[in-house]
């Protein structure tokens, strides 16, 4: 069974108020208290806004779903235990039933009516200054664009590679059933429009960079420029956001790679969720093995284990770990002891690997400073230079770039995005040697996108299912 998060009774009796049921489009909310009675001073629109963090906290999104269905369907991570939805994933047979893939659409969306109800409920308010009004809108816009852009990501994928649709736009609170709690499928661009359009909102209201725990301006910018980058190709903006957040703010690279993990808000970290021994996420219990606490269903390919091991000096290949018992290496980036490992969802190295990407791709290339960027990563991590042959064409440096980011950002949910959005999954995604099958192979295009459950196409008429789900 999967473990669940365990929240301080404050903040669920807070967060029930807002939760929904199975259908978490169209059904009412499982309370019966009306979220008018929530949020009513400052101290409940505090309460409701630690509750948003929560959500995002939540097993079943950044607490470790997302996470490894991000890994698990790409050639960094493997299902070798029994649990069939994440082998589903791992060999591209999953289908409209998969448990994670609903958990993870519903978790999300159970963020975004916390984030609407706040959005909704605290402008009115008399009795809160504009400054504390300004920063806690700032941070639910923050926390309903980054949901949209995971949603849009996962269930509609990339404009001109594969996907048309995007995930319905809900951006009222849901609090009773009408004919808008039925909502179809916009354009896949209008939803990242909508996720573009929340995070302008979200720099507006928050200023500086505060603490990495909570959405910032500059977290704000920095998710723009993975939104640019990866599904809307507006280099000059990427170029331009990536290196604010480099240059405007007191972030650095650290140069133990390891500490980035070990130690909480560290210097390099942009935006992280904040995780304690009672309020823990599932990624280590999920990678470790049973020796060490862990339920060991989800290991790296061997093929991405050579592959760190063949570059030596590589600061990243010491982050992980052989269990004799399982017979599999698996990561050890997320390895405190009951799950209360900070997870990283922002941070400062995706900015220059954004940056480096942007310089390469835009009409008038600037290499040199693209390979910069990529070199401040690799010496960081330990390696020399990547200059001379191999780098000397925009191709080339835009396939070393990632790499990079394959290594760079392990264990972190990235590669099977970065994959899609560069059309290089139906590619790379080809043989993938499996402990305990034969290889697999992502064949059909149509995967290429998540099923929207099958229980939210059945409750609502007017979502449709991506095609190679029907």
């Amino acid at each position: 069974m999967k473990m669940n998060l365990k929240n301080s009774l404050l903040v669920i009796s807070v967060a029930s108020f807002f939760a929904i049921s199975c259908n978490v489009l169209s059904q009412e909310p499982k309370s019966a208290v009306s979220s008018d009675h929530v949020i009513y001073n400052e101290r409940t629109s505090q309460i409701a806004l630690n509750g948003l963090y929560s959500q995002l906290q939540n097993g079943n999104y950044y607490g470790g779903n997302l996470l490894v269905l991000g890994d698990v369907s790409s050639d960094i991570s493997q299902s070798v235990g029994t649990w069939d939805f994440y082998r589903a994933m791992d060999t591209y047979t999953t289908n409209v039933g998969n448990l994670e893939v609903e958990d993870f659409w519903e978790q999300a969306y159970a963020t975004i009516n916390q984030a609407n109800n706040i959005i909704a409920k605290v402008p009115p308010l008399d009795n809160v200054s504009q400054e504390t009004k300004d920063q806690i809108l700032g941070e639910a816009y923050f926390i309903r664009a980054l949901a949209y852009f995971d949603l849009n990501r996962a269930f509609g994928g990339v404009e001109g590679v594969y996907g048309s649709m995007g995930v319905p736009l809900v951006l009222q609170p849901t609090n009773t059933i009408t004919e808008n709690s039925f909502p179809s499928r916009p354009s896949i661009n209008k939803t990242y429009a909508q996720v573009e359009s929340d995070l302008k909102q979200a720099i507006e209201l928050l200023s500086g960079s505060s603490t990495p725990t909570r959405a910032s301006e500059a977290a704000a910018k920095a998710l723009l420029s993975r939104l640019f980058l990866y599904y809307q190709q507006d280099y000059g903006l990427v170029e331009k956001y990536a290196t604010e957040v480099i240059t405007a703010y007191d972030y650095q690279l650290l140069e133990d790679y390891a500490s980035i993990f070990i130690s909480e808000e560290t210097a390099g970290s942009i935006f992280e969720l904040s995780f304690t021994a009672s309020d823990q996420s599932d990624i280590r219990f999920w990678y470790f093995p049973p020796s060490l606490g862990g339920r060991a269903d989800i290991a790296l390919h061997q093929s991405f284990v050579n592959l760190l091991q063949s570059r030596v000096n590589d600061e990243r290949a010491k982050l992980i770990a052989f269990d004799d018992g399982v017979g599999v290496y698996y990561p050890t980036k997320y390895q405190k002891v009951s799950g209360k490992d900070n997870v990283i969802i922002l941070r400062l190295a995706e900015m220059y690997l954004n940056r480096a990407e942007a310089r390469t791709r835009k009409e008038s290339p600037d290499l040199n400073g693209a390979l910069s960027d990529l070199n401040i990563i690799r010496n960081r991590a330990g390696l020399a230079d990547t200059t001379g042959a191999g780098v000397d064409t925009a191709r080339e440096i835009l396939d070393a770039i990632a790499l990079e980011r394959s290594i760079e950002f392990f264990e972190e949910g990235h590669r099977w995005f970065n994959l899609v959005r560069t059309e290089r999954a139906m590619t790379v995604l080809n043989g993938i040697d499996r402990k305990n099958s034969g290889p697999v192979s992502l064949n059909e295009a149509g995967r290429q996108v998540w099923p929207i459950p099958q229980r939210e196409i059945d409750a609502n008429k007017n979502i449709e299912q991506n095609e190679a789900y029907n």
